[in-house]
């Protein structure tokens, strides 16, 4: 905490805060607040724990503000809530003794998939259509699948669990929204218990951007309710193309490293 100067501290809250509003309604916070712990000198494993303790807060207070107004039923959800906690602990376990370039190479490939499905599928909106797996079969095998993910590298995380809903559980977008929240909170504690009991997590300053992060995502799931898809959807597309961009533009991206490029 001493080895931080005080405007990177500024930073990493104006971060959160940013990271809790994108994140309550597109996803891909992560891919706001893990660069800028990074830049401010954090390591890699240590950045990795303490954004799960700071983005826990966000995907809290988004799942608080859609449950209350009834889009997610907690105790119905739970079964599911919980594979995700088990997922991101798995994750979260192999991401301390093995490196993640091969998820970091992916990740660009990924997002603009995603990006191009959103906005080109015809009739995204916030009503139901026809579910293509029963909940059983989807809890059991895509939640702790991103749950994993989320816990190995954890960027992306929202927009994977919003196409899973949207394409396979065939929930209109703001329920969509709503679920990713509570299986992203999920995920956050099974791996946060895992990088705390390695010691791998800045306590003070995850809860300093967990409480930045709880009031972004206040306003984004505010924000959200009121408009449905009509917001969400353009964010998603705009979130996903940004830092899939973000990403590959980097040297050190292992996808640019791997083709020589």
């Amino acid at each position: 905490m001493s080895d931080i100067a005080p405007h990177l501290l500024a930073l990493l809250c104006l971060a959160a805060f940013c990271a809790g509003f994108v994140d309550s309604i597109a996803g891909g916070g992560g891919l706001i607040t893990v660069p800028v712990m990074l830049i401010s000198g954090i390591p890699p494993l240590q950045t990795l724990g303490t954004n799960k303790v700071q983005s826990m807060f966000g995907a809290a207070s988004a799942t608080l503000a859609y449950s209350r107004k009834g889009h997610v039923n907690l105790r119905e959800q739970l079964p599911m809530a919980m594979m995700a906690v088990m997922g991101g602990a798995l994750g979260a376990a192999l991401a301390t003794i093995v490196p993640g370039d091969v998820l970091r190479a992916l990740m660009p490939v990924l997002l603009v998939a995603i990006a191009l499905y959103f906005a080109f599928k015809p009739n995204l909106n916030d009503l139901d259509t026809h579910r293509r797996i029963t909940p059983f079969a989807f809890g059991m095998s895509f939640v702790p699948l991103i749950g994993f993910y989320d816990g190995v590298f954890g960027p992306g995380t929202g927009s994977f669990f919003m196409l899973s809903f949207v394409t396979l559980a065939g929930f209109g977008m703001l329920k969509a929204t709503a679920h990713t929240k509570l299986l992203n909170l999920g995920s956050n504690i099974g791996a946060l218990i895992v990088f705390a009991s390695f010691c791998a997590t800045l306590w003070t300053i995850g809860l300093m951007m967990g409480v930045c992060q709880f009031l972004g995502a206040q306003v984004g799931s505010r924000l959200a309710m009121r408009t449905g898809a009509k917001l969400i959807k353009p964010l998603l597309v705009v979130v996903c193309i940004a830092f899939a961009i973000k990403l590959i533009a980097d040297p050190a991206n292992p996808l640019r490293v791997w083709l020589g490029v």
